[in-house]
C-alpha cells in the first residue's frame, strides 16, 4: 500500500461511515479517487467496516483474555478451534511463554466457568491456560486510528463527542439491537437500507444509529491487518500497576498513537495493552519512552503477535499482501 492507501484508511478508521466525499475534501483528493482506492480494498476482503458492542456496559457478555499454552504441533489446530468459536473475538499466535492469546466473551457470569473449565481445555491439544478478565476498557481498537494523518485531519474527520458521562449499565432496545446487528454484518450501511429492511421510518433509522453511537454502547471499527499499513511490529503487553495508578496508567497509555488496545484486568497483571511499530526499534522506544517512566508500572511482560488467526470477530486467513494502485 502506498502512503495515499494508508492516508485514506486511516481517515475511513476515524470515521467509518464518512462518505467519499467527505474523505476527500479533508484528504485533499478527488472523491473518484478515494471511492475507488477504499473499495477497491474492501471488494478484496483487506478492509472491512464493522461494529463492536460494549459488552460490559450492554450486557452482552463478559470479555476475557486467555494466555494459551498447547502440546507441542499442535498450535495451529488449537488457534483454528479457537477462532472458530462464535464466542471469540481475537485469536493470536504468540511469542514468550504462551502460544496463543485470545480474547473471548462469555454471554453471561454464569457460562463463563463452564467455559474456562471445560470447553477451552477441552480442545485437543490445551495444556494450561491463564485468564485475565476484562474490568474496565480505557480504549478499543475500534477507536484507532493509524497515524499517517494530521491533527487538524483528525478534528475534521472525527464525529462529535458523545455523552461525557456514561452509566455503568445501558442496554439496547429490541430495535436497537436489531440496527446493531445490521450495522456489525456491514458498518456502512445506508441509513434507507436500515430502514427498509426493519420497515421502519428513516428519521427513525438516523435517530437510533445516533442514539447507540453517542451512548457508545455499539461502536464502529475500520479493520485491516496493521502490517498493510506498514506497522509491522504487533505486540501484547501486560502490565503490573499499583492500585493507586491503575486509572492514570491506563489513560496515559490509551491516548498514545502506537497503542490500539488498553483494558484494565483481573489475575497476574492488571494492565494488558495491544501495540503496533513500524520496527522493533519503535516498540523499544515505547517501552523505554513511554512505559519506563510511569512509576507506578511495576512490571512487564512483553510478548509479540506472529499472526492474527481472528480479530473483531472477522476471521483471518493468514498473510496478505497488495500491489499498488496506480
Amino acid at each position: 500500500m502506498d502512503v495515499l492507501d494508508r492516508r485514506l484508511v486511516a481517515a475511513l478508521q476515524v470515521s467509518p461511515r464518512a462518505s467519499w466525499g467527505e474523505i476527500a475534501r479533508v484528504i485533499g483528493e478527488h472523491e473518484r479517487t478515494v471511492a475507488r482506492r477504499l473499495q477497491r480494498l474492501m471488494s478484496e476482503d483487506l478492509l472491512h467496516v464493522t461494529a463492536i458492542y460494549d459488552d460490559l456496559r450492554t450486557g452482552h457478555g463478559r470479555p476475557v483474555h486467555l494466555h494459551v499454552r498447547v502440546r507441542p504441533g499442535t498450535a495451529t489446530k488449537v488457534a483454528m478451534a479457537l477462532r472458530d468459536r462464535p464466542d471469540t473475538r481475537s485469536v493470536y499466535s504468540l511469542t514468550g511463554e504462551a502460544d496463543l492469546g485470545c480474547e473471548l466473551v462469555s454471554p453471561s457470569r454464569d457460562l463463563l466457568h463452564d467455559i474456562l473449565s471445560e470447553e477451552i481445555t477441552g480442545i485437543d491439544g490445551v495444556l494450561t491456560t491463564q485468564t485475565q478478565v476484562v474490568l474496565h476498557t480505557f480504549t478499543t481498537v475500534a477507536e484507532w486510528h493509524a497515524p499517517f494523518l494530521t491533527d487538524q485531519e483528525v478534528a475534521e474527520l472525527r464525529p462529535p463527542p458523545g455523552a461525557a458521562c456514561l452509566p455503568d449499565e445501558d442496554g439496547l432496545s429490541p430495535l436497537e439491537q436489531e440496527i446493531a446487528e445490521l450495522l456489525a454484518a456491514d458498518g456502512r450501511i445506508a441509513f434507507t437500507s436500515i430502514a427498509e429492511r426493519l420497515d421502519i421510518s428513516l428519521p427513525t433509522a438516523r435517530r437510533r444509529v445516533a442514539s447507540m453511537l453517542d451512548r457508545r454502547l455499539l461502536l464502529l471499527r475500520a479493520e485491516i491487518e496493521p502490517a498493510l499499513l506498514g506497522l509491522e511490529v504487533e505486540a501484547k503487553l501486560w502490565l503490573k500497576v499499583r492500585p493507586h495508578g491503575l486509572d492514570s496508567v491506563g489513560h496515559a497509555l490509551a491516548a498514545h498513537p502506537y497503542v490500539r488496545y488498553c483494558a484494565a484486568t483481573s489475575g497476574s497483571h492488571s494492565v494488558i495493552v495491544q501495540v503496533v511499530a513500524a520496527h522493533e526499534a519503535g516498540l523499544y522506544r515505547f517501552l523505554t519512552n513511554v512505559v519506563g517512566p510511569l512509576d507506578d508500572v511495576t512490571d512487564i511482560n512483553v510478548t509479540l503477535i506472529t499472526r492474527a488467526h481472528k480479530r473483531g470477530h472477522l476471521r483471518k486467513s493468514g498473510l496478505l499482501t497488495l500491489e499498488k494502485t496506480p
